[in-house]
């Protein structure tokens, strides 16, 4: 089968609503970095379009009726949002569902040091990536900073044009012949990827030391103290300058999340103006596409979900992470305030549901074009793709849809032109990935994997195609509102 190109089958009003899709989602990504910068975007935005949070209705007792938008926030990281169908939730609802985290690098909760005249961040990277691909370019500070006092201090620095970027250092190519017979994976190691934030010593005032030192005279100055005001001049610098401006202490940073990420917004790629860049499309690309096609979507008859979840690229563990209970007490509470409530019912609704498990695929790449199988991978400019499986090596750790679900998909895709194609993650003996499908199908639910083909996927820039961004929401659409099993 010829995988055919999506732009063919657009006229102007169709490039139209493309362009304007594509431009809400190059603002979602350079706004949201962070599962909670998602979070903040993702409730303004369906706060106005009429949703209210559950746990208000909980408290007030509200009983749910057919066409009531509802959504719950877990942590600030992740979230589920409902519109109530006319069916019962027992019949089963249909879901999409993606993740909001993103590969970066994480600050660690004892960082910051001083050594050859700079001050570092000591970091931690998140997931799955390329440690050489971290170094030399522009990086940003995301993340909140808990206090004591319960106050908290939301940090983004390096996003504005007047705002400082951080980066890590690399060795000189004339001093690299042998950091360049290493392995790519230990060209930089783990503990490398250290932030510099400053290389400016704090300066003491002369007649602040004077004042310090009270009935001293300044004939019997200890030459030790002189010393000791200067060891770790930089990193004192440092401390000063976030005691100013954020009113931090160094021990702030144990109860702190602070992200590195690239630095610079979403933009734009090609003469043609045809693909987007960006950091974070994996899976930002399929969580925007996801939330906007909900909210595009008239009443239907099965209630409609979006899930959009934490810590998919480390496995989805934790409390905000897919393998969490947060998103069946979610059902749970929905289907009470609707009266459906009981454990059984609760297992009948998730076992009867449909999935789009709205992760990102590979797409095919010229250059590595060995590591592909090219009569099954994804083409930018293919349209939306479904992955019937994941995992790795032999499909270990994936979900692999059945053929009836797949069939009826087809048909309900095939009704709203929807353009699509079929994908696996590469060869088979190479490696592989995984979503969160295979946790969802755990319920007994229909799910397979579906999204945007993404090329140097988990890198700091991430590329994907503006026709594939708006099919894929076309894609979610003609989901929520044909698909019933």
């Amino acid at each position: 089968m010829e995988t055919k190109n999506t732009w063919e089958k657009y006229d102007i009003k169709a490039e139209r609503e493309l362009e304007k899709i594509c431009a809400e989602y190059r603002d979602f990504l350079s706004n949201g970095k962070t599962e909670r910068e998602c979070i903040d975007q993702i409730v303004n935005k369906i706060e106005a379009a009429g949703y209210t949070e559950l746990e208000g209705l909980i408290k007030a007792n509200k009983k749910l009726k057919a066409g009531d938008k509802v959504y719950s926030v877990w942590m600030n990281k992740s979230i589920a949002i409902f519109q109530l169908g006319k069916r019962p939730m027992t019949e089963g609802i249909n879901i999409l569902g993606a993740h909001i985290d993103s590969p970066r690098l994480d600050i660690k909760q004892n960082p910051l040091y001083e050594d050859g005249g700079f001050a570092y961040l000591d970091t931690h990277y998140y997931g799955g990536v390329k440690k050489y691909q971290w170094v030399t370019i522009p990086l940003a500070i995301h993340g909140v900073i808990a206090k004591k006092d319960g106050t908290t201090v939301e940090i983004n620095i390096g996003e504005d044009a007047d705002d400082p970027v951080f980066f890590i250092s690399d060795l000189l190519i004339h001093l690299a012949q042998e950091q360049l017979e290493k392995k790519a994976s230990k060209v930089i190691e783990g503990e490398a990827l250290d932030l510099i934030i400053g290389n400016r010593p704090i300066v003491i005032d002369k007649a602040e030391k004077t004042s310090a030192r009270g009935r001293k005279k300044a004939a019997d100055t200890d030459e030790s103290e002189e010393k000791q005001q200067a060891k770790d001049a930089v990193k004192k610098g440092i401390l000063k300058i976030l005691k100013d401006n954020y009113d931090l202490e160094e021990e702030d940073f144990i109860s702190a999340e602070l992200e590195v990420v690239p630095a610079g917004k979403a933009r734009e790629a090609g003469f043609d103006r045809s693909m987007i860049l960006s950091y974070g499309q994996d899976d930002r690309v399929c969580a925007f596409t996801s939330l906007r096609a909900m909210l595009d979507t008239p009443k239907v008859d099965r209630t409609m979900c979006c899930i959009l979840v934490d810590k998919e690229e480390i496995g989805s563990v934790g409390a905000t992470g897919m393998h969490s209970h947060f998103f069946d007490n979610a059902v749970a509470e929905v289907m009470n305030l609707a009266g459906e409530y009981s454990e059984l019912n609760l297992r009948r609704c998730l076992s009867r549901s449909c999935m789009l498990s709205s992760d990102v695929s590979s797409a095919f790449d010229p250059t590595y074009a060995g590591s592909f199988d090219k009569k099954n991978v994804a083409y930018l400019g293919g349209g939306m793709v479904f992955n019937k499986f994941t995992g790795s090596r032999g499909k270990s750790g994936s979900n692999d849809a059945n053929a009836e679900y797949l069939a009826h998909l087809r048909a309900a895709f095939e009704k709203e032109d929807v353009n699509f194609q079929t994908a696996e993650l590469g060869k088979v003996d190479l490696g592989g990935g995984g979503t969160i499908a295979y946790i969802l199908a755990e319920y007994g639910m229909n799910v397979i994997d579906s999204g945007v083909a993404v090329l140097n996927m988990h890198a700091p820039w991430e590329a994907t195609s503006k026709a594939d961004v708006y099919e894929t929401y076309r894609g979610y659409k003609a989901f929520l509102k044909n698909v019933s099993l």
